[in-house]
């Protein structure tokens, strides 16, 4: 069956794309729910004068995405979570805890247009966020034991601080008595 979508629909595609689908997806739920229409000539014909008409909206939702997709570059999440002696995580970190944690990073991030798998283990992994159709941003996710992140970052910073200050006096010292 194909179909015409009125909103974006994370894994099937975008508004205003053609797709095709069974049958029973189509008449069950798409089509009732007001998300798709059915693609006849006559309802093609109108997208094409609509998306038309539209093209520079279009680009200036793009350009909106690009911006919001340029704040989240460089940003990378580091999630704590409960984890048994083996590496197999207590539960599991989906997009919603990815979505809080950015929200804790000051980006305000729809937990809907994010995608990823469900993270069952210990280690790095990749959430995707969807900003737009041509709009996709790679966000770095590495998850980590519970009481691990809090002894690393705590023990290493005081040692880089500690570690430079008593190291420099004690080497100049050390060298004017040894000549």
């Amino acid at each position: 069956m194909e179909l015409i979508l009125k909103e974006d629909i994370i894994g099937l595609g975008y508004k205003n794309d053609i797709v095709n689908v069974k049958s029973g997806y189509g008449r069950n739920y798409l089509i009732p729910q007001g998300k798709a229409v059915i693609a006849s000539p006559s309802a093609k014909k109108v997208l094409a004068e609509n998306l038309k008409q539209q093209a520079h909206k279009l680009a200036a939702q793009k350009a909106a995405a690009e911006e919001r997709g340029k704040a989240l570059e460089g940003v990378a999440l580091c999630i704590a979570a409960k984890v048994s002696t083996t590496g197999q995580l207590y539960g599991s970190v989906n997009t919603a805890a990815v979505a809080e944690e950015l929200k804790k990073l000051g980006h305000d991030i729809d937990r809907k247009i994010i995608t990823m798998r469900d993270i069952k283990k210990v280690g790095d992994y990749v959430a995707l966020v969807h900003f737009h159709k041509e709009v996709v941003i790679e966000i770095p996710v590495k998850v980590v034991a519970e009481g691990e992140p809090e002894v690393v970052a705590e023990a290493a910073p005081a040692a880089v601080e500690e570690a430079p200050v008593e190291e420099a006096p004690a080497v100049e010292e050390e060298a004017p008595a040894a000549e």
